[in-house]
């Protein structure tokens, strides 16, 4: 028996990653990239860590994203070196902060736990073993150091530090304390709830800044949610908490082990994730800047209105849902294209904003995983990063599309610029009445969960909760797609009034409306009108 080249066993993992028969993956790969096989950005992170981890290569994310035949990419894997050793950190001894988490904890300082606090939570319908789910949150503590890690002031700035022990706690909330606003909607009061105590909550001191929260609803039915501040984890790791807490809970509930093995933390993931790239060094922030020149310098949506003098965290939301025929449509589109239907979602936000705005390119920062190992993919920790993509609206249908892919592939490979350097780069002083370049973003999230888990005795059905804060004037997530597609819009009130806010809305909406209706080689141009008294408000960056 022949033994297997290290092309044809990477791509039988980009079959199992994606879903598809390895036996015809090879003759689409040669002449396809791996967007139009399938793939998108999760499936492109979890196969360039299991290339790393079963494999020992390294695969270049932005390069899989990218436009190149997927067989050409794999072909380019290089060997992962080894990562270098770092210094010992024992439990307690004082560790320097991950990127992110300087920016988290100044955020917190500067306006409050709630502009750093996230929340997602799972609706609990079945009996619920209490005892079984103290048992869970103990071993999830001791797997993960992310869990048991508290921050401190130093006069040389913050630090943080690992607890050789910490349960994370789980508190009770009475369903009079929890029932009030919400509109009729026990989950959100409860989320307004959590919001308003955000603090409390989160900023006990020598304590890690999470807690869970368990809520009775109607009908026997529980809520618990995972409140967490950003220095702590991204949505990545919410996400890969609930996978292993209903994992472990229906382990708990069966009288099975559970699973303590200690994973590796973010210190020694992040070595290795920096040995792991390819190259092995970052983008340069002058080369990137180099390719956004031209780029607005803001996207105003205030229309003309005064912005505060400090941008305003406080923020509010809309639910923006889609029916299924719009979502099939988006689907064949993008497969049309030859690109995920994220892709095309990001295109018509870009559009409608582009519109509103009067532009006709800008800049949308987008949320990217930085795990580029397969230890990373099971961290617990912030690694995410926003990442600005220039978006031009031009061409054709499927050339606009294909270009919005095409640009985001290139700002993966800029995800480890840090956005301060690049804005001193291109020239952008600090301004303390607008996010930093990229104050419209958007974020995909729909890949991370499914809709409903079942744990059990139990079925889960996720909600994402609004902490009643914004980093951007407008920003875009995809929380749900294959089933009840459901879209979130959080914006800064300060900036963007809710009547504008429902207006933009319904203008994306129309927009994706716009992609999915017209032929490939329809111009940009004719999908719509710009609306009435939208006009520039940008400048170009120098």
């Amino acid at each position: 028996m022949l033994t297997p080249t290290p092309l044809e066993e990477l791509l039988d993992l980009a079959a199992d990653v994606i879903g598809c028969d390895r036996r015809t993956l090879p003759a689409g790969a040669a002449g396809s990239p791996f967007i139009t096989l399938g793939g998108g950005l999760t499936q492109a992170v979890r196969l360039q860590a299991r290339a790393g981890r079963q494999l020992g290569l390294a695969v270049d994310l932005a390069q899989l994203l990218g436009p190149a035949p997927l067989a050409d990419v794999l072909a380019r894997a290089v060997p992962v070196p080894a990562a270098a050793p770092g210094p010992p950190a024992g439990a307690g001894a004082v560790r320097a902060l991950l990127p992110g988490q300087p920016a988290a904890l100044a955020a917190e300082r500067e306006a409050g736990a709630g502009a750093v606090c996230r929340v997602l939570s799972a609706e609990l319908a079945g009996p619920l073993d209490a005892g079984a789910l103290r048992r869970v949150l103990a071993a999830l503590g001791a797997r993960h150091e992310g869990l048991r890690t508290v921050f401190a002031d130093t006069p040389h700035g913050p630090v943080r530090r690992v607890l050789a022990a910490c349960t994370p706690p789980l508190v009770t909330l009475e369903a009079a304390g929890a029932g009030g606003g919400g509109g009729g909607d026990p989950v959100a009061a409860v989320h307004g709830y959590l919001a308003a105590r955000a603090r409390q909550l989160v900023g006990r001191p020598g304590r890690p800044p999470l807690v869970f929260a368990l809520s009775r609803l109607a009908g026997g039915a529980h809520l618990l949610s995972f409140v967490y501040h950003d220095a702590v984890a991204d949505s990545w790791s919410a996400a890969l908490l609930w996978q292993e807490l209903l994992a472990d809970y229906d382990r708990a509930v069966h009288r099975r082990p559970l699973v303590r093995a200690v994973r590796p933390g973010p210190d020694a993931a992040g070595r290795a994730a920096v040995t792991a790239r390819p190259g092995g060094l970052r983008a340069p922030a002058a080369e990137r800047a180099e390719r956004l020149r031209g780029f607005p310098a803001a996207v105003d949506l205030a229309e003309g209105a005064p912005r505060p003098a400090v941008f305003d965290v406080r923020g509010e939301r809309l639910h923006v849902g889609l029916d299924v025929r719009l979502r099939d449509a988006a689907d064949a589109t993008a497969r049309r294209a030859g690109v995920p239907h994220g892709t095309v979602l990001l295109a018509a936000w870009a559009l409608a904003v582009g519109r509103r705005a009067g532009l006709e390119r800008l800049l949308v920062g987008c949320e990217v995983p930085r795990r580029a190992t397969a230890a990373l993919l099971g961290t617990l920790a912030p690694c995410s990063a926003t990442v600005p993509v220039g978006c031009e609206l031009e061409g054709g249908v499927d050339y606009f599309l294909r270009g919005v892919a095409c640009a985001f592939s290139e700002a993966l490979g800029c995800a480890d610029l840090d956005t301060a350097e690049l804005a001193r780069e291109l020239g952008v002083r600090p301004d303390r009445s607008r996010p930093v370049l990229t104050p419209v973003t958007f974020a995909a999230r729909d890949e991370l969960l499914p809709a409903r888990v079942r744990a059990g005795a139990l079925s889960a059905r996720f909600h994402h909760g609004h902490a009643d804060a914004v980093t951007a004037d407008a920003a875009l997530t995809v929380l749900r797609w294959r089933e009840d597609p459901l879209l979130r819009l959080e914006f800064a009130p300060a900036v963007l009034s809710r009547t504008r806010a429902v207006r933009l809305a319904r203008e994306m909406r129309a927009a994706l409306a716009a992609l999915t209706a017209a032929s490939p080689h329809t111009p940009v141009d004719d999908l719509l009108p710009a609306p009435a008294g939208a006009r520039g408000l940008a400048l170009p960056l120098p």
